[in-house]
Parts: structure tokens; C-alpha cells; sequence
């Protein structure tokens, strides 16, 4: 065959066709291989990509999950706390309320107060004016001085153990005699008081008629005090102090306080001052007097009432001693009752366990019986 200026035989031409037929073959397999190769590749990539793609979709759904939970447990936490919170908040306010109501109520209760102590202060304002009143008439205040010591004296002493308004042989009048027990006579005292130079010191006080108004106080007291020895002191009659009684603390306080000299002029004149506190002292001292004097008038009786005493005590003891004696002899009697009671006891033990021993032993004559009996009681 003539290609061109090539000639060729049929066995080239087939030979070249062969070869130009494997070089196709060859190319096509090693293409498919390459193909092949390719895509098992890709197939490969596409596996690790599916188990990749699977691996995170399993982890999203476990995340998911997780998150899922995380939010149920959030959610519980959070209304946990909120059912706390909204306990607590309630709990707060009801105490809140009960501490506001309580807190109102005594509120109440202390305004009510403050209007009853306000309305004690007004009637305490009214009796002071009234005491003012009461103080500034000598007379009235003399009455009330009077009456202050008499309700001392009754409220401390027997009935019959004082005298108010009492004549005495001088005929002077006096605002009270108590009766000392024995030969003491009986003791004077006075309840009016100078109070006018004392009210006059009290409007002095820091001012340049102060020294003068001491003066002018300290001299009205102890004329007061002269005039009580004077009229109240008679031998054989009266005691040999007589009292001056004071209706205020203050002024008392007072005259020991800056006035010595009045003081020691009432212990020369043997006129004692009292306050109504140093003189509820010297009622109890003389009610103890009074007292001791009278269980000494009364010695003999008691001697008596305890010899008297003495023998119920001696005739008691006797009787104590015969009901010892029979409780002695009730002792015994229980003893001797005690023994027979046991005796009885041992007696029915004995019976129980001989009809105990019949029941269990086959006898069938009262021989038998009798051997039983001797054998149980050996």
C-alpha cells in the first residue's frame, strides 16, 4: 500500500494498526486506572467528609443536648432562687408589717401615755398652784404642816400612844404629845414652821441680798426654836427634847447644810429638827420603846404562859412516848404476821407441787399415792 511516498505491506500496515490499537488500549487503561484511582480517592475524601460530617453532627447533638440540660438546670436553679427570693421577699414584708404594726401600737401606746402624763402634769400644775396658794396663807400652811405630822404619828404609832392639840399645864397648846412609856413624860412636837424668810432666802439666791436673807433665816429659826423650848420644856410634865417638824426635805437639806449654827442652837435647846423622813426613823424608835415597855409591864405574864408552855410541851413528850411504844408493838405484830404469812406460802408451795407429782405419776392405787407422797415430801 503506497501512503504518500511511505509504502507499506499489508503485514506493517496491520502492525502499525496493531500497535497504533495498543497504544490506544494502553492510553485508555491508564486513563481508567487514573480515573479509577481518582475516584477512589474521592470516594475515600468522601467517606472521611461523611464520618467527619457524622462525628459533628454527633458532637451538635451532644452540645444541643448539653445545652439543652444546661438550660433545664438554669431554669430550675433560677426558679429555685426566685421561689427563695419571693419567700424571703414575702417573709421580709409580713415581718416588715408586723414590725410596723407593732411599732404603731406602741406608738399609740406611748402617745396614750404621753396624753395621761401630760394630763397628770396639768392636774400636778393645778395642785401646785393650790400648794402655792396653800403656802403662801400662814395659817393654811400651818394646817398643812399639822396635818402632814399627824398622819406620820397615826400611820407608825398605837392609837393610844399620842395626843394632838393638847393643853399643857402652862396652858399652852401643842400640835402633838407622845406618850413615852414609864417616867420619860411625854414628848412635844411643834409643826408650824418660819417659811416666809425662807421663801425670801430662796428669792436672794445669787443676788447681793443673799447674805442678808441668811441672816435674816437663820435668826427666825432660832426663835422659833426658843419660843418651842420655852412653851413645850416643863420638868416633871414633857420629855426633855422637844421636836420641831419640818413638812419639806429641802429646807431640812438645807439648814444642815449652810446652817450649823441653827443646828447646834436646837441641840443646846434641846429642840430636836425632824423632816419627814428623819422623823418616820424616830417614830419607829419610839414604837420600839413603846414596845419593849410594855412586853416588861407584861414579864410576869409571859413567865406564866411559858411555864403554862413548858408543861404542854412535858405532857406532849409523854403522849409521843406511848405512841412510839405502840408503833413499836405494831412493828413487831407486822413481823410475827410477816413469818406467818410466809409459813402459809411454803405450805401451798409444798401442795402445788404435790398435786403437780400426782398429775405426772402413773399411780393407780392409794398406795401408790401414799409412796408418791412420801417420796415427794423426802
Amino acid at each position: 500500500m503506497q501512503i504518500g511516498d511511505i509504502s507499506l505491506t499489508l503485514v506493517e500496515l496491520i502492525g502499525a494498526l496493531a500497535l497504533i490499537l495498543l497504544t490506544v488500549l494502553i492510553t485508555i487503561l491508564i486513563s481508567r486506572r487514573s480515573s479509577k484511582s481518582q475516584t477512589d480517592t474521592l470516594n475515600l475524601h468522601l467517606n472521611q467528609m461523611n464520618r467527619q460530617q457524622a462525628e459533628l453532627q454527633g458532637r451538635l447533638s451532644q452540645m444541643a443536648e448539653d445545652q439543652a440540660q444546661r438550660e433545664h438546670k438554669l431554669r430550675e436553679s433560677l426558679d429555685t432562687r426566685l421561689d427563695s427570693v419571693s419567700e424571703k421577699v414575702g417573709k421580709s414584708l409580713t415581718d416588715t408589717q408586723e414590725r410596723n404594726a407593732e411599732n404603731l401600737k406602741q406608738l399609740h401606746e406611748r402617745l396614750a401615755l404621753i396624753d395621761r402624763a401630760q394630763k397628770n402634769i396639768e392636774t400636778l400644775s393645778g395642785e401646785v398652784s393650790g400648794l402655792q396658794s396653800l403656802l403662801s396663807n400662814k395659817q393654811a400652811r400651818g394646817a398643812f404642816g399639822e396635818k402632814q405630822m399627824q398622819d406620820l404619828i397615826t400611820d407608825f404609832l398605837p392609837a393610844n400612844s399620842y395626843s394632838f392639840q393638847a393643853t399643857l399645864s402652862n396652858k399652852k397648846r401643842v400640835d402633838a404629845l407622845i406618850h413615852m412609856p414609864g417616867n420619860q413624860g411625854d414628848v412635844a412636837i411643834d409643826s408650824k414652821f418660819p417659811l416666809e424668810s425662807w421663801r425670801r432666802l430662796m428669792e436672794a439666791e445669787n443676788s447681793p441680798e443673799e447674805t442678808a436673807a441668811q441672816r435674816d433665816f437663820a435668826r427666825d429659826v432660832q426663835l422659833h426654836i426658843k419660843s418651842i423650848a420655852e412653851k413645850y420644856l416643863i420638868f416633871g410634865e414633857t420629855h426633855d427634847v422637844a421636836m420641831m417638824f419640818l413638812p419639806s426635805e429641802a429646807v431640812y437639806a438645807e439648814l444642815h447644810s449652810h446652817f450649823p449654827q441653827v443646828i447646834e442652837s436646837g441641840f443646846k435647846q434641846k429642840v430636836m429638827i425632824v423632816s419627814p423622813t428623819t422623823f418616820m426613823a424616830t417614830l419607829h424608835t419610839m414604837r420600839a420603846v413603846m414596845k419593849d415597855a410594855a412586853m416588861r409591864e407584861q414579864a410576869h405574864v409571859i413567865q406564866k404562859e411559858v411555864g403554862l408552855m413548858m408543861e404542854d410541851v412535858s405532857r406532849l413528850d409523854g403522849r409521843v412516848a406511848k405512841l412510839q411504844q405502840h408503833f413499836t408493838q405494831t412493828s413487831e405484830d407486822m413481823r410475827m404476821i410477816r413469818i406467818s404469812t410466809e409459813k402459809i406460802t411454803k405450805r401451798a408451795d409444798k401442795i402445788d407441787a404435790l398435786e403437780d407429782h400426782i398429775e405426772q405419776t402413773p399411780a393407780t392405787n392409794i398406795a401408790d399415792f401414799r409412796a408418791a407422797d412420801r417420796k415427794s415430801g423426802s
